[in-house]
Parts: C-alpha cells; sequence; structure tokens
C-alpha cells in the first residue's frame, strides 16, 4: 500500500487508466488505491491459486498486436534482432557518425549502414531525417509482419487505420545542419524542407502518406516514456470504436553533436570510453550513467474482432496501459517513487490483472543512472510484496537508450519473450546493488514461461508509462 506524505494530499497522481489524454473521471483516488497487493503478501507464489485474469470479453474493445516492425542497432529483422539478445551481445561502440573526439563520451549505440530500399523512394529519402526513415522502415515493416504489405492494405478500411508513432526529439539532425548552414551561408541557403523535417509529427505523417492511413495520424512527446503513451492513446482509439488498427510505437535519431553535447553537459551519459560494450550496467554498483541509443520500434495494434475478420497472425494480445506524471523535477525521480508506484498500479487495473496472480515478467526502464535505476526498484518492490518467480530485466544494457523509442524496441523485446519463452540477459552486471531484490536474469537469458508481463518506461520531466501485455487466448 502506498503512504502519503503531507505534501503530496492534494497531488493528482494517479493516472487515469482508460484515457491518457482525458481528465480522470475514475472512482479510484489517491487516498485509496486499488487493493493490488495486499491479499496475498505473505504467501509463497507456489501456493497460490491462481485466478484467471479479468479480461475485456467484447471482441471490439480487446486489442492484440499483429506485428512488429523495427530499426535497431542490430538491424531490421525483429527475429535477428531478438535473437543477439538473447545472446547477450551489446550494440555500443564508438561513434563515427561524427567527430566525437573532443566530447567526454565518445560512443552509443549508433545504427550503422542503415538501408532504407524498397521501403522509401529514393528522392524523398535524401531529404528526410533519419527519425523519419526509421519511422517508415519500421512501420512498413509491421505491416508486412500483420499480413499487410504492399495490395494487401487494400483490405482493410484506411478511414479506420491511424498513425501514432512518438518521438521524443523530432527531427534535430536536419533542424542542426539547418542551423550550421543559416549561420555560414545564410537563410538563402537553408533547405525548404527543414521545417517539416524537423518536426515531430513528420514521421507518422510521412508513414500515413505513404501507405494511406486516414485515421487518427499524430505524435506524443513525453520524452523517454513516449512509446508506451503512444500504445495506450492507439488503444484507446480502438476501444472506443474511432479505428480499427492503428501504428503505434516510437522512433528517435539522435547521433548529432548537438545531442551529444546536451546529453554531456548535464551529466547523463556514461564516460566509459575505454570499455563501450560494459559501459551501459543497470541496477550495478558501479553504474555511472546511460548510453545514448537510436531507432524504432513499432506494433500494428487492432480491434480482435478486426483482426479475425482478416484471418490476421495473432502475435499477443495488448492488456491495458496507464500513464502519469512525477510532478516533482525536469531530471530527478521523485525519491518517493510514488507517480511510478501509482502508474504501475494503474496500468494493472487498467489489464485487469492482480499483481500478486499473474504478472511475473517486468521489461524494466532500467537506463544505468544512480538514481532512476533505484526508483524504479522502490516502485516495484512496493507493487510486487512477493517477487517470488518474478523476473526483471534491461534491454538498455546491449542496445543503449533510445529515449522515445526505447519503449518501443522494449515492447518488442517483451512480446517476444512472450513468444518464445526464453528471457534475454541484463548483461554487465558484475556487482548488483544491493536495494535490488529481484531476479534480473544477469548476464546469461533464462527460460521463463511468461503470464502477463509489463514494460515501464519513464521520462525527463516526470513522464510515467507502464503497459501489460500477455499470450492471446481466445
Amino acid at each position: 500500500m502506498v503512504t502519503q506524505t503531507h505534501h503530496l494530499e492534494h497531488t493528482p497522481l494517479l493516472a487515469n487508466a482508460l484515457n491518457p489524454l482525458r481528465k480522470n473521471t475514475s472512482s479510484v483516488t489517491v487516498r485509496s488505491p486499488p487493493q493490488l497487493i495486499t491479499r496475498c503478501r505473505h504467501v509463497p507464489r507456489s501456493q497460490l491459486s491462481i485466478s484467471a485474469p479479468k479480461r475485456e470479453k467484447d471482441t471490439r474493445k480487446r486489442v492484440v498486436i499483429t506485428g512488429m516492425g523495427l530499426v535497431s542497432v542490430f538491424g531490421n529483422n525483429v527475429d535477428t534482432y531478438y535473437e543477439r539478445l538473447l545472446a547477450g551481445e551489446s550494440g555500443v561502440k564508438l561513434i563515427d557518425r561524427f567527430d566525437a573526439s573532443e566530447f567526454p563520451t565518445r560512443f552509443g549505440a549508433q545504427i550503422c549502414g542503415f538501408d532504407s530500399d524498397g521501403y522509401i523512394m529514393a528522392k524523398n529519402d535524401r531529404r528526410l531525417d533519419d527519425c523519419q526513415r526509421y519511422c517508415i522502415v519500421a512501420g512498413k515493416k509491421a505491416l508486412e509482419d500483420a499480413g499487410l504489405g504492399g495490395v494487401q492494405l487494400s483490405k482493410i478500411d484506411k478511414e479506420r487505420a491511424g498513425v501514432l508513432v512518438g518521438t521524443g526529439m523530432g527531427g534535430t539532425t536536419v533542424f542542426s545542419d539547418g542551423l550550421v548552414t543559416l549561420m555560414e551561408m545564410g537563410y538563402k541557403k537553408v533547405s525548404p524542407f527543414l521545417t517539416p523535417y524537423s518536426i515531430p509529427s513528420m514521421g507518422p505523417a510521412s508513414l500515413a502518406i505513404d501507405v494511406g492511413f486516414m485515421g487518427p495520424t499524430y505524435a506524443i512527446a513525453a520524452a523517454c516514456a513516449t512509446s508506451n503513451y503512444c500504445f495506450s492513446a492507439a488503444a484507446n482509439h480502438i476501444r472506443e470504436g474511432v479505428a480499427d488498427l492503428m501504428i503505434a510505437g516510437g522512433v528517435d535519431a539522435c547521433f548529432n553533436p548537438i545531442n551529444l553535447a546536451g546529453f554531456s553537459v548535464c551529466n547523463a551519459l556514461s564516460k566509459r570510453n575505454d570499455d563501450p560494450q560494459a559501459a551501459s550496467r543497470p541496477w550495478d554498483q558501479s553504474r555511472d550513467g546511460l548510453v545514448m541509443g537510436e531507432g524504432a520500434g513499432i506494433l500494428v495494434m487492432e480491434s480482435l474482432e478486426h483482426a479475425m475478420k482478416r484471418d490476421a497472425p495473432i502475435i499477443a494480445e495488448y492488456l491495458g496501459g496507464a500513464t502519469n506524471s512525477d510532478a516533482y523535477n525536469v531530471t530527478d525521480p521523485r525519491p518517493d517513487s510514488f507517480g511510478v508506484t501509482s502508474c504501475i498500479q494503474s496500468s494493472l487495473l487498467n489489464a485487469g490483472v492482480s499483481a500478486e496472480e499473474v504478472v511475473n515478467y517486468i521489461n524494466a526502464h532500467a537506463t544505468s543512472t544512480k538514481a532512476g535505476d533505484i526508483a524504479e526498484i522502490k516502485a516495484l518492490k512496493k507493487v510486487f510484496k512477493n517477487r517470488e518467480g518474478i523476473k526483471i530485466n534491461a534491454t538498455k544494457s546491449m542496445i543503449g537508450h533510445a529515449l522515445g523509442a526505447a519503449g518501443g524496441m522494449e515492447a518488442i523485446a517483451t512480446i517476444k519473450a512472450i513468444q518464445t519463452g526464453w528471457v534475454h540477459p541484463t548483461i554487465n552486471q558484475f556487482n548488483l546493488d544491493p536495494e535490488v531484490e529481484f531476479d534480473t536474469v544477469a548476464n546469461h537469458k533464462q527460460q521463463h514461461e511468461i503470464n502477463v508481463a509489463i514494460s515501464n518506461s519513464f521520462g525527463l520531466g516526470g513522464h510515467n508509462s507502464v503497459v501489460a501485455f500477455s499470450a492471446f487466448k481466445p
């Protein structure tokens, strides 16, 4: 149970689990949080009588995952991506996209050899920021995975299909290059595409133009929590009958001098230039900061009714999610972890599951920062009083922190774990922080039959988001 302190008394931190964009009208209040963690506190998980979760029964409101697509430091194939995660490989190396020799951090999980051939017309490809390029390629790959590649798109009503792909930063390379041109050559030499290709919403807009989707199409910007915000909002569009199908996820492409400078001067990055692949150390006592990454992670989400009508391949089920705000600090998490705790509880309430019954896998936010890692652990310990049989891991230990794309790429890792029965390791676990009282799948993959999984994402400014997935069961 969360204990509220005096200075939090009038702070409405419990998320509206039904709609992150709507004022909270739930009868659940902060003073009386949902009874999700108290019934079985002292009973071993092996002795619990597991009851079926309270799932949505209306096929128009059940949301299923039918396709996944990504762009990552391990390539653009979902299966290859997960195989390399299971192998415990690191995608981190020295930056070579620009001269980083004068920076205190000179490495990251930078994508090399990206190829958009067959997905973006060459003329347009030259103009786009990588933020849009990654979005288009990952989105089209997700559609292919969902059986909606090419002419197959004619099977669906495009007026009831939308694109909700967010970004933490937007087209920053196009913008920074334009600024250099302005300063060196004057405004007349600035590209006319600077404005459209630097704004955050141009990724989903470009993808929607390419595939002809006319439903809800926009971007959410919630820093590193962005992808989960998009999944929650996309599910709401489906559940409310606005859309049958949504492409949803996150994208970021931040490897340029201005972004590296910004993260460096705020002291957010690891400085292990002599050992980049061991730099991201979530929960390790020697962690010294995050490792910057990039990419895109996108899901095709649709109502079960719609998926069944078109005989779609159903990969997993989205059970629910929640978002809220720490309302505390621009960069630091709340020391009492109240907002994160509340967000996890609300996500479980929205998903129709309870912590002590079925949740047994957590893909953690776990960025490898001193304060952030422990703030998340504190929240998880408050919600999951009985931790027997729960496994948590940190995808960022291998692919770095892809900012707004992180949640999308981690959602794919979560769903692959559900599908395969294997959870990937958290690498670079040398000396576990004593406050971490979970199985972190240290350094080697583990077999694990997953009942319900949650994926956490938290962002600068106190943006919190949690989503829940399970295997699809008719």
